[in-house]
């Protein structure tokens, strides 16, 4: 089996479990509000796994090995690809929870505020201090960014 058809059976396979199979849970599967978080755990689930199988096939060495030498490229592409990869996750996965954290801190400060308004500079030092989180995330990804 060649690497391209792998690598389209790899991607049919990622969609019919991402995106078919919980489409289908969703629409013919049982009625109620259970049905909603039953969806997004089943679509999680087969997204993960297509995802892992995918890894699987491109840390496999003669896979590697043979889509760098059938592109005409330096085998270094699936480590650069990987790299990208860690980047973006670095910075989405904090921004996200960084978003977590200042609604949580910034509905408390406001609620505090309109308690007592003397305590609005200690209020936004903890806004600020979880708004930080997606700085550390940015710094890691440039971080990662500069060894490729």
């Amino acid at each position: 089996m060649s690497i391209s058809t792998l690598l389209k059976l790899t991607i049919a396979l990622t969609f019919i479990l991402g995106f078919v199979l919980p489409a289908g849970y969703y629409f013919f599967g049982q009625a109620g509000r259970e049905r909603y978080k039953k969806t997004l755990a089943f679509n999680i689930f087969t997204v993960v796994c297509g995802i892992a199988i995918a890894l699987i096939l491109a840390y496999h060495p003669e896979v590697a090995y043979a889509a760098g030498q059938e592109a005409g490229k330096n085998v270094d592409g699936l480590a650069k690809g990987l790299g990208f990869i860690g980047a973006a996750l670095s910075t989405g996965l904090s921004c996200v929870g960084a978003g977590i954290a200042v609604s949580n801190s910034a509905s408390a400060a406001l609620g505090a505020i309109s308690e007592d308004d003397s305590i609005f500079g200690r209020s936004l030092i903890f806004v600020g201090l979880a708004e930080g989180i997606s700085l550390f995330g940015l710094i890691v990804s440039f971080s990662i960014l500069g060894q490729l």
